[in-house]
């Protein structure tokens, strides 16, 4: 079992949405420990937010359980060519797509991609996500609450439209919500309100798509050590970041991995309209 690192950490503030190279420490995405075993093998997946965090950790599980990967991602190219490095050295297929997934016309691009390059999608992971940290409800901008919902919730709908017609029976759809669905931070109040909405659109969907054998899921994380933390969350939220869960640290990405796999796993077929909580030992009940 690893030992991971425990608040508190050094200030590291970074511009949106944050680089992986330049935290400290340095994200765990399981480079050197995740060993597949084949539960993936000839499987297509999509996965948005590819790039770093928990999408890279998810890329890398994936292409060595034997999926190809379209790595979907906003701007971070430096940190998405490393997590296609990762994807090819397990000898499967990465394609990388930049661009704003706010754009209905850019999820149907991403799908069309993934069909034509890989040959299909099998897995849709919907992971991107943008959050900000605010003080008081004044603060937050008009444009700021709709920015959180068109990426956050609004993508989600137009990327899943767009893939079900390619996806055969035995597909499965896993949505990234979040512990904020239950228990939301008073800070992260658009991010924690587009959560539940994730939560929500996850449990109607499993029922919608159940009769087409397509399973949706959702991974709720709890505080998780992404670029994400240290370019939207106040020092002092950085420093401490993790330490009120009962393991007193935040996950490290490798760490969700799994939970993403079993979901996507054929093995997994009667799971479908579940939220699988990665906490650090908070219950979501």
């Amino acid at each position: 079992m690893s030992t991971y690192p425990t608040p508190p950490f050094p200030s590291q503030p970074q511009p949106m949405p944050g680089l992986t190279g330049a935290m400290d420490p340095v994200p765990d995405h399981g480079e050197n420990s995740y060993k597949g075993a084949g539960r993936l093998v000839g499987k297509k997946a999509v996965i948005t937010g590819g790039d770093s965090g928990i999408g890279r950790a998810v890329a890398i599980a994936y292409a060595r359980e034997g999926a190809d990967v379209l790595i979907a991602y906003l701007d971070e190219h430096e940190d998405a060519q490393e997590t296609k490095r990762f994807v090819e050295e397990a000898g499967r297929k990465a394609i990388l797509m930049a661009g704003d997934i706010q754009s209905s016309a850019h999820c149907r691009s991403i799908v069309e991609k993934a069909v034509s390059e890989l040959g299909g999608i099998d897995i849709l992971v919907n992971n991107a996500a943008h959050q900000a940290s605010f003080n008081d409800i004044g603060e937050i901008s008009d444009e700021e609450w709709e920015l959180t919902f068109k990426v956050n919730i609004h993508a989600m709908f137009y990327l899943t439209k767009a893939a079900v017609p390619h996806m055969r029976p035995g597909s499965a759809i896993i949505n990234t919500a979040s512990i904020n669905a239950d228990t939301p931070s008073p800070s992260l109040l658009a991010y924690a309100t587009t959560k539940g909405a994730i939560q929500n659109f996850t449990a109607g969907l499993a029922q919608l798509l159940a009769e087409k054998n397509i399973r949706a899921n959702a991974v709720a994380p709890g505080p998780i050590w992404t670029p994400l933390i240290p370019s939207t969350m106040p020092d002092e939220a950085v420093k401490n970041f993790g330490k009120q869960v009962p393991m007193k640290r935040p996950g490290q990405p490798a760490e969700l991995a799994t939970a993403y796999v079993m979901l996507a796993d054929p093995a997994s077929s009667y799971v479908s309209g579940a939220t699988i909580a990665v906490t650090g030992g908070k219950p979501i009940l």
